[in-house]
């Protein structure tokens, strides 16, 4: 079984290198691909100085583009299982084989890392903890099922929503969203817990002035989701 771990990078020169070495460390059994989403800063430099498995894009996509095409280098190389694993250094690869277990014995097609079932690490701020609690509320009213931390970007899936997301996948913001899309096709979605560190480097791409574009757009998107075959 090949398993493929994607990291969007966009300005994370100084997280990135000790991501991918978390990873080689404590889960030696997946490859793993850079997707350098234009960076402005030095984060091309360290890969290509470090030899960091690295797709360059040509233009800056955003986080929802550069995890898409982390998806098609999974379908096109033959990958069976897929994770999206943040390069801030905010996640732990000591889940990851852990999740693919979960994945397998629960036949899922989505295991999300979710750090609100034990409320153990770092919680994130106040005002963003409202938005999941806001996108939870939505999605059980949609769908029936809660989802206790839908904007977690640790989501480990499976052959057939790898290439279901290598042909669409929500351009901003995607979290919330592609899990409701899968979800509207029936597809399986399990969370399982995890610890995840603050970020010590770098600038998150949701500042608080963007916080209320972010609430509106992605509400109307997860509706929209939810009604999509």
């Amino acid at each position: 079984m090949k398993k493929l771990a994607i990291i969007p990078a966009y300005n994370e020169q100084a997280s990135i290198l000790n991501t991918v070495r978390d990873i080689k460390m404590n889960a030696p059994e997946f490859d793993y691909v850079v997707v350098n989403d234009c960076s402005t800063d030095g984060t091309l430099d360290v890969c290509e100085k470090e030899g960091i498995n690295c797709i360059k894009l040509p233009v800056n996509l955003g986080i929802g583009g550069a995890v898409q095409a982390g998806y098609l280098y999974g379908v096109r190389n033959g990958y069976d299982i897929a994770v999206q694993f943040d390069g801030d250094g905010q996640h732990s690869a000591l889940y990851l084989e852990e999740m693919v277990d979960y994945l397998i014995d629960n036949s899922a097609d989505m295991v999300i890392g979710s750090r609100f079932i034990k409320n153990e690490g770092f919680q994130s701020s106040r005002l963003r903890r409202m938005g999941i609690k806001h996108f939870n509320l939505l999605i059980k009213m949609l769908t029936g099922r809660s989802i206790t931390d839908p904007t977690s970007g640790m989501r480990m899936v499976n052959g057939d929503v790898m290439r279901l997301f290598s042909e669409d996948y929500p351009k901003d913001y995607p979290e919330p969203e592609s899990v409701v899309y899968i979800m509207s096709k029936g597809k399986k979605v399990l969370e399982i817990p995890v610890l995840m560190n603050e970020r010590k480097e770098g600038i998150s791409s949701i500042s608080p002035t963007k916080s209320v574009y972010y609430m509106i757009k992605v509400t109307i998107a997860i509706f929209i989701a939810r009604v999509r075959k």
